[in-house]
């Protein structure tokens, strides 16, 4: 191999050192060379640990990235990048403006404490059934926010509330929006065969304006068409207690005068209300409970079982009853409306 042609392959010789003899070197040394050896081997390098990462600290601070988020949503609401279903429910203003407003009553007001919330499910329909009282309905309210915020799916409660309420300036439309509807049968219905959470109160104004003095006892629940509309549709009947809501607003008398005037079912007489003009619409500090009891399974019975009135009947009383007797047991467990 020394200079012949083999077969015109190029033979590449080994670098040779100044002598012409050939030098050996491993893997991964530099090839010796003229350069080699008048270039001194580099000066070893000791491991530096490298200098800490200085602390970001908290960074944004929290009202800029608040500022910066209600600019976003204003920008989308301007627009109308936004969705509403066919009820008119807002998904996007229920989280970001109904519920924040009403947050500061649960949480730091009524301080709600909540029970059995895992009686409720995560998914699929449901119909939550409850006592109605207090005068003004703040307890459908703080079921909703309970709802959304306790429960681990964060479910929306959507509320089946009277005619009246859709009649109201600005509140008739803040109610569509947070996700109410007309209490009749083919909403609910409709409601809760696409899996939706609905929120009943079958008292009505009977129970919202009873007088102070039949606090927590029920008063009739209807002819059952909450019962009637489970029932077609194949889902539970969840009861729901509601203690505290009764000391908010103390109905000691009404003005019927006034409330036909108004058109409204009552004009109540409280202990701040009118006597203290815009502040007796501040509600009393009360402590609330809220229990949602075990569900009553209804698909077994099948949608023909709707047409029974004695079936109504009878679960529309074991409804009302289960109600009732867990108002008695938390009542008796609550040593102070006000400090529970």
């Amino acid at each position: 191999m020394n200079g012949r042609n083999t077969g015109g392959a190029r033979v590449i010789p080994l670098h040779a050192d100044d002598t012409g003899g050939r030098t050996r070197w491993r893997l991964g040394e530099p090839r010796p060379g003229p350069e080699a050896a008048a270039t001194p081997p580099p000066p070893a390098t000791l491991p530096v640990a490298s200098a800490p990462e200085p602390d970001p600290g908290p960074g944004t601070p929290e009202w800029e990235a608040q500022l910066a988020e209600a600019l976003a949503f204003l920008r989308r609401r301007l627009a109308g990048d936004y969705a509403v279903d066919e009820f008119g429910f807002d998904p996007e203003l229920t989280e970001q403006v109904i519920i924040p407003a009403l947050r500061p009553l649960y949480e730091r007001w009524f301080r709600v404490e909540t029970i059995g919330m895992h009686h409720v499910p995560d998914t699929g329909g449901a119909l939550i059934v409850a006592n109605h009282s207090g005068t003004l309905p703040l307890d459908s309210l703080m079921t909703a926010v309970a709802l959304h915020d306790e429960h681990p799916a964060h479910r929306h409660l959507r509320l089946l509330a009277a005619d009246l309420m859709f009649q109201l300036p600005v509140l008739g439309s803040l109610a569509r929006k947070q996700g109410s509807t007309l209490a009749c049968t083919p909403d609910a219905e409709r409601l809760m065969s696409s899996g939706e959470l609905v929120g009943v109160w079958p008292e009505g104004f009977k129970g919202i304006g009873k007088p102070f003095r039949d606090r927590y006892k029920l008063q009739r629940f209807g002819r059952g068409g909450f019962v009637s509309a489970a029932l077609r549709t194949g889902v539970p009947i969840i009861p729901c207690s509601i203690v505290g809501a009764e000391e908010t607003y103390p109905k000691l008398g009404e003005v019927r005068a006034l409330a036909r005037l108004l058109g409204v079912p009552y004009f109540p007489i409280t202990p701040t209300w009118p006597l203290l003009g815009p502040l007796g619409l501040v509600p009393l500090p009360s402590k609330w409970y809220i229990e949602f009891g075990e569900p009553i399974p209804t698909a077994h019975l099948g949608a023909a079982e709707a047409e029974d009135p004695m079936l109504v009947f009878n679960l529309t009383d074991q409804v009302r009853e289960t109600i009732q007797h867990t108002l008695y047991k938390l009542l008796s467990q609550r040593r102070n409306a006000f400090l529970g």
